[in-house]
């Protein structure tokens, strides 16, 4: 016999099963059909990834603009066509992006490939110090910043005029489009930046003008826009916050709006930053994790479902 006291369970109150509130009934299970959308269970991600759909394509249908910030992994994927669909048919209105995007869509344009083996160049000192993407990138800013152009544009318009591969290139696409390209850079943290032809003053003056650019877009989400961050776990995420609270300054109400990160992690500055902060005010926030070479074909083509030559 224990020396503990125990309770005693036939004392226990219990009810019907009819009268207790269930969360998940057969209605709400997957089903085989030829739209993967309509094959996903609507509980938990399923329903939340279908919610986020429906939110995207009123937005497309009121006019309202969808802004996707990206990482440079998304590039590196491929996924470049997917998004420049997007353009073609209006969808997106502006993009985010970090420096590395910039390396890897002026490489696949220029030079038709992109991506090296860190490790390996590493080893040696000899990563990233490629004469051609250093000394390219660096004279179009610094030109740039002389015209008073943005970082994303300035590159965007030298590469449609001049890459053999302009068609595969996302900043040549949109500068065709009047897209803007924000292009948010750390200094030091892009390969372009180890080397004596950088000049730090037109790639800060560049960048800070695409902040600007980026105030002026993201005060356009007010009442039913999209903001959409692939794969950017820190910089873009603290970008979207501080160009927020400049446009919420500046013009006043910018609420009720949707928000989403596609990542391959959780990471704690997009969940803070994009999916739960902004849209304390108003709107939602998705956090959706998966490889994005999977879920970012999934989420476009769902966006492309009814336009013109979908």
């Amino acid at each position: 016999m224990s020396r503990y006291k125990e309770t005693d369970l036939s004392r226990i109150k219990v009810k019907s099963v009819q009268d207790r509130p269930s969360k998940v009934e057969p209605g709400a299970f997957a089903r085989l059909a030829d739209d993967l959308l309509d094959s996903m269970p609507d509980i938990l991600k399923g329903a939340d990834f279908k919610e986020f759909v429906r939110l995207c394509r009123q937005a497309m249908a009121q006019g309202k603009p969808i802004i996707i910030a990206l990482g440079g992994h998304v590039i590196k994927c491929g996924l470049t066509p997917l998004l420049v669909r997007l353009m073609e048919v209006g969808a997106v209105k502006c993009f985010v992006i970090n420096g590395s995007v910039a390396i890897h869509d002026y490489e696949l344009a220029f030079f038709g490939k992109t991506s090296e083996d860190v490790s390996k160049g590493l080893a040696d000192g000899s990563f990233g110090m490629v004469y051609e993407t250093t000394h390219g990138i660096n004279s179009v800013i610094t030109q740039g910043s002389e015209e008073q152009l943005g970082f994303g544009e300035a590159l965007g318009r030298h590469i449609l005029s001049t890459a053999p591969h302009p068609e595969i290139s996302l900043l040549a696409t949109a500068y065709r489009h009047g897209i803007p390209v924000t292009a948010h850079i750390g200094l030091g943290s892009d390969i372009v930046h180890q080397t004596p032809c950088a000049d730090g003053k037109a790639i800060g003056d560049c960048s800070l003008r695409d902040f600007r650019i980026l105030c002026e877009q993201i005060k356009e989400l007010n009442k039913g826009g999209v903001y959409i961050n692939l794969g950017s776990a820190v910089l873009l995420p603290e970008v979207f916050l501080k160009s927020l609270t400049v446009a919420r300054n500046v013009y006043g109400e910018v609420k009720d709006f949707t928000t989403a990160v596609f990542d391959m992690n959780l990471h704690y500055r997009a969940m803070e930053n994009v999916v739960r902060r902004p849209v304390e005010t108003g709107g939602k926030g998705f956090y959706f994790i998966g490889h994005h070479e999977i879920m970012v074909p999934l989420l476009v083509q769902q966006l492309l479902k009814g336009t013109p030559s979908s």
